[in-house]
C-alpha cells in the first residue's frame, strides 16, 4: 500500500523537543503502526506556543495530533482515533472482539494510573520505607502484567509474541513506550533490572520482542538519554515542589 503524504493526510503531531516522552512516543509508535506520515512540531514545555494552547486548552500537554484542523489529545485516546479514523492502513491497534478491547483499554489504564506512578514514585522519595513500598508496588504491578501476557497466549492456544496476539497492540504501545523509563529508574535508584527474566519470564521476552519491532525500534531513547533527563529535568523540580512555601 502506498503512503499517502503527511499533506494529504493532513497529520501534525504536537511533541515534546526532549525526545523522551513516552506519551509521545506512543503517538509516533500508533503512527509507524499505521503506517501513516506526518509532521512533528516540536514544542517546549517550558513555553507552550499560541498553537498548543489553542490546540489543547484545557490541559495545555503534550502530545496533540492535529488532523487537518481537528486536534486530539492525550495519547491513549490518540491511539483510538488513529486506529478508528484509518482502518485500512496497516494493522488494527484495538482488538475487533468487544470484550478483548475493553480488556486492553483496562490494562493500559492501570499502566498509566497505577504501574508507572509507582515506578517513579521510587525516586520521588528520600524515606527508605516509602521507596520500599514504591519497589513492591511496582514488581506487583509487573507481575500483574506478567499473568496478563500469559492469558493472551491461552486465548490464541499458542505462545502469544505481544498483548496484542500476533502483531503490536494497544497494550503492547501503551506498556512499551515505558520501557527505558522503567530501565533508567532502577538504573538511577541502583536496582536490578524489574523486567527479571527469572520473576517475569514472559514479560522479559515481551520486552525484547517489542524492542525489535518495526517501527519501535527507531522510536525508543535509550536509557541514558532518560536518566539524563530525569537528573537534570525532574529532580530540580521535584526538589522546588518539596521546598515550595504552602499558600492558604
Amino acid at each position: 500500500m502506498m503512503m499517502a503524504s503527511a499533506q494529504e493526510q493532513g497529520l501534525k503531531l504536537l511533541g515534546a523537543a526532549s525526545g523522551v516522552s513516552p506519551y509521545v512516543i506512543r503517538a509516533q509508535m500508533a503512527l509507524g503502526i499505521k503506517g501513516l506520515t506526518y509532521d512533528y512540531l516540536p514544542e517546549d514545555p517550558r513555553c507552550k506556543s499560541d498553537l498548543l494552547l489553542a490546540s489543547n486548552p484545557v490541559h495545555k500537554k503534550l502530545p496533540v495530533l492535529i488532523h487537518g484542523s481537528r486536534p486530539v489529545c492525550e495519547s491513549l485516546i490518540i491511539l483510538e482515533y488513529l486506529d478508528d479514523a484509518f482502518p485500512g492502513n496497516g494493522v488494527s491497534i484495538l482488538p475487533t472482539d468487544p470484550y478483548h478491547r475493553v480488556v486492553a483499554r483496562f490494562w493500559a489504564t492501570y499502566v498509566d494510573n497505577k504501574l508507572f506512578p509507582s515506578c517513579i514514585g521510587i525516586l520521588k522519595t528520600r524515606k527508605p520505607q516509602e521507596r520500599a513500598d514504591k519497589v513492591e508496588e511496582t514488581l506487583s504491578s509487573l507481575g500483574l502484567l506478567e499473568a496478563a501476557l500469559a492469558e493472551c497466549s491461552i486465548e490464541e492456544e499458542a505462545e502469544a509474541l505481544f498483548f496484542g496476539g500476533g502483531s503490536l497492540g494497544l497494550l503492547d504501545i501503551a506498556l512499551g513506550c515505558y520501557l527505558p523509563w522503567i530501565e533508567a529508574i532502577g538504573c538511577l535508584a541502583s536496582m536490578p533490572p524489574f523486567l527479571d527474566a527469572t520473576r517475569t519470564p514472559k514479560l522479559a521476552a515481551w520486552a525484547e520482542r517489542f524492542r525489535a519491532a518495526e517501527p519501535i525500534w527507531g522510536l525508543l531513547p535509550e536509557a541514558d538519554k532518560v536518566e539524563k533527563y530525569i537528573s537534570t529535568v525532574l529532580y530540580p523540580k521535584w526538589k522546588a515542589a518539596l521546598t515550595a512555601p504552602e499558600t492558604n
